[in-house]
């Protein structure tokens, strides 16, 4: 299979750097920036992170057979004694060894001739891009970046596996500021622009969902009258950006004029959901095993990008009709012990949590439904009004018992819960998972559904292992 041929020459080229020892034919085949997972032969970049600096461990990598180092500053003891030997590991200089490691992703997306599919949005980036690179496989050979390598580090990383020359590559961009997505864009260049909705995600970072909007909107920036946009037709903040996209905009939407558009929707419980969709490629009805609304979005999102690319309407009903939820991501698990759980630990924002809430209160079959909830941070001055809303949420799904886990915050949602109507012994405010692991398995018993969702920070997978252990 042809791949890409990435030499110390072309590194320097496109990070405008100096090749300081070493002979620019050179040719490079694994790129590390991680020091520990770095294999002989590897080449290494230094970059300077907030908690480690990579020029710490060029002396290691070189006495552990990297092929060369990436560096914005020779340490003293390379700058007294640099090998001139034709063959000896390549050192190059550039100013900044991030911005450089972007440049040579770029080098390596435009040498690898595939088309580019890059995902945003404040929910569902994660399960959007494994539902599109699935549907795209009935078709293409696809590449996908693995978990949420989304951010101006794990995204140049991903583009680098785009060596091999896949057909799509299927990328999602994360941010928590202005200007992130921007870079990101500039790096991916995408042919594919996925724009999943607007959310209360970060709010803590911005000043009002509309300036989340305005941060997300620079996935429209710099675009060709080639390049597509998906949008979500049911979020208004979306399309009223859309409206001046440089390119061609498709919309998808449930229950709302969009070009691929669910209609009769049906929602099924733990069972997924169904719906008639109607494209201009054709009708058909779908039916998903991936858990409520949110998700169903998620799936008309992917169906757009795979209609467009050519991939046929019976092999995307075929395909969505098997997909399973990535690892803690609305994972539904039926335990043999008799108890379900909805592991939905992975994140969470108040928007996203409403949703599994939602969820879980159309559920039938359980004797109780329950909820492990973490608290959710990145919310600023908003977090304990969004944290109530969630707790009289809760109570409006017909809990029968929730725990709340976390700071102050958490208490607000726990105290909501309470002043909505469940019974105050029927809620109950811990510190951490620790705490949450020892009430959960108080109050659990076999029959119960459980919905346990919090954010990364506050662990509440710890509760999802725990259970599993115990009524495995």
């Amino acid at each position: 299979m042809e791949t890409v041929t990435l030499t110390a020459g072309d590194v320097a080229a496109a990070t405008a750097g100096e090749i300081l020892q070493g002979s620019p034919a050179m040719t490079i085949a694994g790129i590390s920036i991680d020091s520990r997972k770095l294999g002989a032969g590897d080449f290494f970049v230094a970059i300077r992170g907030e908690r480690f600096d990579g020029h710490q461990f060029v002396g290691d990598v070189l006495a552990r057979g990297a092929s060369g180092v990436l560096l914005d500053t020779l340490p003293g003891d390379l700058a007294s004694s640099r090998d001139r030997a034709a063959n000896a590991p390549v050192l190059i200089r550039a100013k900044d060894t991030t911005v450089a490691l972007q440049a040579v992703a770029r080098h390596v997306r435009r040498l690898a001739g595939c088309r580019v599919v890059a995902i945003t949005g404040s929910a569902g980036k994660t399960t959007t891009k494994e539902v599109t690179a699935e549907l795209l496989s009935a078709r293409y050979r696809v590449f996908r970046n693995k978990g949420n390598l989304n951010n101006h580090i794990g995204l140049p990383l991903s583009l680098l596996e785009l060596r091999d020359k896949p057909d799509v590559a299927v990328v999602e961009l994360g941010m928590n500021h202005h200007g992130e997505i921007r870079t990101l864009v500039g790096i991916a260049e995408p042919d594919v622009r996925v724009w999943t909705n607007v959310g209360d995600a970060h709010l803590g970072f911005f000043e009002s969902p509309d300036a989340i909007a305005d941060a997300k909107g620079e996935i429209l920036e710099h675009a060709a009258s080639d390049t597509l946009l998906v949008a979500n037709a049911n979020d208004g903040r979306i399309m009223s950006r859309a409206a001046g996209f440089a390119g061609r905009v498709v919309a998808f939407g449930i229950e709302t004029p969009a070009d691929v558009e669910a209609r009769g929707v049906e929602a099924l419980g733990l069972e997924g959901t169904a719906a008639a969709i109607h494209t201009r490629h054709g009708e058909a009805r779908i039916r998903t095993p991936l858990l409520g609304m949110g998700n169903l979005a998620n799936v008309l999102a992917a169906t757009a990008v795979a209609l467009e690319l050519g991939v046929s309407l019976s092999d995307v009903v075929e395909r969505v009709a098997d997909l399973r939820p990535a690892a803690h991501r609305g994972e539904l698990l039926r335990l043999p012990g008799g108890v379900t759980i909805v592991d939905d630990s992975y994140n969470s924002s108040p928007s996203a949590l409403m949703r599994a809430l939602e969820t879980i209160g159309a559920a039938t079959g359980s004797a109780r439904k329950a909820a492990v909830l973490g608290e959710m941070l990145e919310l600023g001055a908003h977090a304990e009004r969004l944290h109530a809303e969630c707790g009289r949420a809760a109570a409006g799904a017909g809990l029968d018992w929730l725990i709340a886990v976390g700071g102050a915050a958490a208490r607000s949602m726990a105290t909501a819960a309470v002043s909505s109507g469940m019974p105050p012994g029927a809620v109950v405010h811990v510190a951490n998972r620790e705490e949450a692991v020892a009430v959960t398995l108080e109050r659990v018993r076999p029959g119960d559904l459980i919905l346990v969702k919090g954010s990364r920070g506050i662990g509440t997978d710890f509760v999802v292992d725990r259970l599993k252990a115990e009524f495995a």
